[in-house]
């Protein structure tokens, strides 16, 4: 990093201390919670399918009530149900194709969250669905196993409908995912991590004064408050994402128990890691794999960490072994078969700014402008430097190895495919990023901050995919006539 930008960085830091420092009130539920409501696992939903083999799925938007808190009712938004949404399932191969409803009352989109698709299926703020609306997008499920998930980008207000609850799971399998256990709800399990306030009459408070954005002293795991959870198993494969609007979360077993660590946000690891915690940003997932001996007891916490948006201490879910247990396979010693993403001779580099202002390389986000043309199909070396406070950064139909942070090794658990990673105040993170091979010149992708308010306030970028060589043949400014309306 260059000397001037150096000294500009040392200055926003002194800065952003002092701004940030009321973001970082430790609260804590450790000993409050008595663990009396019986985890929801999300529905899996069966597609209908149609004469061609393509499976079909019908998501409905719509607001609801629910009962977070015993006798206290929350008015919420849900995905065919009060809040959250069901869990998609499909293999690499499949032809998926989805009709979404907007029953809300008001516009919204719905975004495939680490999905590789052509730009006009990506449900981001160019593919809006008014009320009364419905969408219908249509793809093949081309990439590795994954746990991706889905929830709306609404220019300016993805925050806000994300915290009402528009979320859901997206798995993608494939033959090397069969590896592990795969019976969803048995030995496969969900768990969608969020965090809330609540005014004094149970609604959900979205007060946004923190920095970062809304930072809430309760947590609710797929929408379950005081969860606890019975397994059957001797072993458990729990799928974790972190679907909060600005908390992070450093996951351990008050046990101390060591687990394998399977999977990353975009995929397979190619052979499991032992871990004992980590931690995941925004938008970021995992999966792992934990055994269990018969009658076992222990709770999934997040521990403070050192980062504003790692604040306080929660206990997330207790975990109770039955007595008599279904013995597990092992773990194979080999996961993926998908070999990891490789810096290509003279790949490009590109260099993208995060600063206090939640704006990248000096710009907030305009519907109308595109920031960069990359090629399809190509992998390149994106720089990102951190100038503010905790950001992360997303890059939509892409994945991506972390190759370093601030020079040094990425930590173990950040290793694998992603398609989201955090960034530390102050930090430059390296990554070798493999782009999709849908092009179209008139529908952009997004890069962007997943903490929501960071994004909502401009913090994202636009990107078009193009056939390579054609890059310099693009307009840098979408007809204004097409997406003027967009700008919400």
């Amino acid at each position: 990093m260059k000397l001037h930008h150096r000294i500009i960085l040392i200055i926003l830091l002194f800065i952003g201390l002092a701004g940030c420092s009321s973001s970082a009130e430790i609260v804590t539920n450790v000993g409050e919670l008595q663990f009396e409501q019986a985890l929801k696992i999300p529905e899996l939903i069966e597609p209908t399918i149609e004469s061609d083999g393509t499976k079909h799925f019908d998501l409905t938007m719509e607001p609801g009530t629910t009962e977070f808190l015993p006798g206290k009712i929350t008015d919420t938004w849900g995905i065919n149900g009060s809040y959250l949404g069901p869990t998609i399932r499909v293999a690499r191969g499949d032809n998926v194709s989805i009709d979404v409803e907007n029953k809300l009352g008001e516009t919204s989109t719905l975004h495939w969250h680490g999905m590789k698709l052509p730009a006009v299926m990506d449900g981001g703020p160019h593919q809006m669905i008014e009320a009364g609306e419905t969408w219908s997008p249509h793809w093949t499920i081309d990439q590795p196993a994954a746990t991706t998930w889905y929830h709306p980008h609404l220019h300016g207000k993805t925050g806000q409908h994300v915290y009402r609850g528009l979320a859901g799971m997206f798995i993608i399998d494939d033959e090397d995912s069969k590896k592990l256990p795969s019976n969803y709800g048995v030995d496969d399990i969900p768990l969608i991590v969020q965090d809330k306030l609540f005014t004094s009459d149970r609604q959900l408070s979205d007060n946004n004064d923190s920095s970062y954005g809304t930072l809430g002293d309760e947590i609710l795991v797929n929408g379950t408050h005081d969860p606890f959870l019975e397994v059957t198993a001797s072993q458990v494969r729990f799928r974790l994402l972190n679907g909060s609007n600005a908390r992070a979360y450093n996951f351990g077993f008050t046990d101390g128990r060591s687990f394998e660590l399977v999977a990353n946000d975009a995929g397979l690891l190619n052979e499991p890691v032992t871990l004992d915690s980590f931690m995941l940003s925004p938008g970021e997932r995992a999966e792992i794999v934990v055994q269990f001996e018969p009658g076992d007891e222990t709770i999934l916490r997040s521990y403070s960490g050192s980062a504003g948006i790692e604040s306080g201490e929660f206990d997330l879910l207790k975990i109770v072994a039955a007595s008599e247990l279904t013995e597990s396979s092992p773990i194979s010693s080999e996961l993926s078969t998908v070999p990891p993403i490789e810096v290509p001779k003279d790949a490009k580099v590109r260099q993208f700014n995060l600063t206090m202002e939640n704006d990248i390389n000096g710009k907030k986000m305009d519907m109308n402008r595109i920031d960069e043309v990359v090629p399809a199909g190509t992998t390149e070396i994106w720089e990102i430097h951190n100038f503010g406070p905790e950001h992360n950064f997303h890059i939509h139909d892409a994945a991506f190895r972390v190759l370093d942070v601030d020079g040094n090794e990425p930590k173990e658990y950040e290793r694998g495919r992603k398609d989201t990673v955090f960034v530390p105040r102050g930090a430059s993170v390296r990554i070798v990023v493999e782009f999709g091979d849908h092009s179209d010149t008139e529908y952009p992708l997004m890069y962007h901050c997943h903490l929501l308010k960071h994004e909502d306030e401009g913090m994202m970028g636009q990107f078009l995919l193009v056939e390579p060589g054609t890059e310099s043949e693009v307009p840098m400014e979408l007809p204004k006539d097409d997406n003027e309306s967009h700008d919400h």
